[in-house]
């Protein structure tokens, strides 16, 4: 008996299941829940098989006949139509594990685990937010370069080409993973080359010499947190980078040898940096921590102290001092090295000190510490330097020291033994 739509949807469940056939090994099987699937027996090598067509009603009866037909013709041709049903989908999941979000998932997973969590974090956010999308379901395989150009001209039309232009070698990264891992056969990104704007970066904005003696002024009266002004001061004194000195631990400091040691980690080039302890330094430090020497942090957050200071509070402290546009953080380390170029220190001395590391890494397990002696004495010498540049704005040299060195700030505790071991 054929089946119609009007029967299909009439037959009630029972207590067991039943089969409504519909002819040439098509029937509807009933089952006591009231759900109502389309199956089709047949026979192929001497056995007796069962495929699996669809649900009804979302696969209708038209449909359902439609799928037996085209599955008779695969056994008149030898082919087995479940096993052909079996094959369709593991190409389809195929394609689905070799998706280019699939992919770069994987590559950011396993080639990318080596770069600072800050690094990771701006790689991940542009792919999450610009590239999957558009085109993280297409199998990467099918992924043409105009269609990946189109992605990425969307980062560049909103202005930021630098942004582009990374995106575009991340592309290739993740494309050179997948032609190792046999996934691919071609980077489509390195097509690209040439098709984004070329970012010309900007250097960061930094006083000069002359400029000193009144931002020094202006930051003796800072009319903001005390924390920000002690660590604009101490970004002036050390020329860290921002991340550096915002980031800082009280643990990485040994007051009774005078010197900060950065980790590995936290450095540009992933290498340990030493930085030598003025006194000036020390002083501030002291300030510091007779403020909040309790938490791990330096400069904890002012709104959460389990956390560090966000190094835009920097930035943000320079703008309240009128430096919008005239001074980065990041700059005072362009003044350091101007000045202390033109005061005749060794070049060398000072590219250390700005943790210009060498690039081989084997030469630079070797050197974090190299030219200590000079870079104490250039440390000491560039905080005095501060110091009279200060007095000569009419305000007293390390105007800081005021509340230097505190005493008796907890206990009968002196000189450096505020700070823990």
């Amino acid at each position: 008996m054929r089946l119609n739509d009007k029967t299909c949807r009439s037959f009630p469940p029972q207590a067991k299941p039943y089969k409504a056939s519909d002819g040439n090994g098509l029937y509807l099987l009933i089952k006591p829940n009231g759900g109502k699937y389309w199956r089709m027996n047949y026979r192929i090598h001497g056995k007796y098989k069962t495929l699996a067509i669809g649900v009804y009603p979302d696969v209708s009866l038209k449909l359902a006949r439609s799928k037996r037909d085209e599955a008779r013709k695969k056994l008149a041709n030898g082919m087995d139509p479940a096993h052909e049903k079996q094959k369709q989908k593991l190409i389809e999941q195929i394609q689905v594990d070799n998706s280019f979000e699939a992919i770069a998932r994987e590559w950011l997973e396993k080639r990318v685990s080596h770069l600072s969590l800050k690094h990771r974090t701006r790689i991940q956010s542009v792919l999450e937010n610009d590239l999957f999308p558009k085109l993280g379901r297409s199998p990467a395989k099918s992924l043409t370069a105009p269609e990946l150009l189109l992605a990425i001209r969307s980062i560049e039309d909103r202005g930021s080409a630098y942004t582009a232009e990374r995106t575009r070698q991340w592309c290739s990264q993740i494309f050179r993973y997948a032609i190792a891992c046999g996934y691919l056969e071609r980077d489509i990104a390195r097509d690209l080359g040439g098709a984004i704007a070329t970012h010309r970066s900007k250097n960061h904005a930094y006083l000069r010499e002359k400029d000193l003696p009144d931002f020094l002024a202006k930051l003796s009266h800072y009319p903001g947190h005390t924390q920000t002004q002690i660590a604009l001061k101490l970004t002036t004194l050390t020329f860290v980078r921002p991340q550096e000195l915002c980031h800082a631990r009280w643990s990485e400091f040994d007051l009774q040898e005078s010197l900060w040691r950065i980790p590995a980690h936290r450095m540009k080039m992933r290498t340990e940096h030493i930085v030598p302890l003025s006194r000036q330094v020390k002083d501030l430090l002291a300030q510091l921590h007779q403020i909040h020497g309790e938490g791990d942090f330096l400069l904890p957050s002012y709104k959460n102290p389990a956390v560090p200071m966000h190094p835009d509070s920097l930035l943000r402290g320079l703008h309240r001092m009128g430096y919008k546009g005239k001074a980065t953080a990041h700059g005072f380390r362009a003044t350091a090295s101007t000045i202390l170029n033109e005061n005749g220190f060794n070049r060398d001395v000072i590219e250390r000190q700005l943790a210009h590391t060498e690039r081989n890494r084997v030469r630079a397990a070797y050197n974090h510490a190299e030219y200590l002696p000079e870079r104490r004495q250039l440390m000491q010498w560039w905080a005095d330097h501060i110091d009279g540049l200060e007095g000569s704005h009419g305000v007293p040299g390390s105007s800081f020291s005021k509340q230097s060195l505190v005493t008796a700030a907890a206990g009968n505790r002196t000189g450096d033994e505020w700070l823990r071991p």
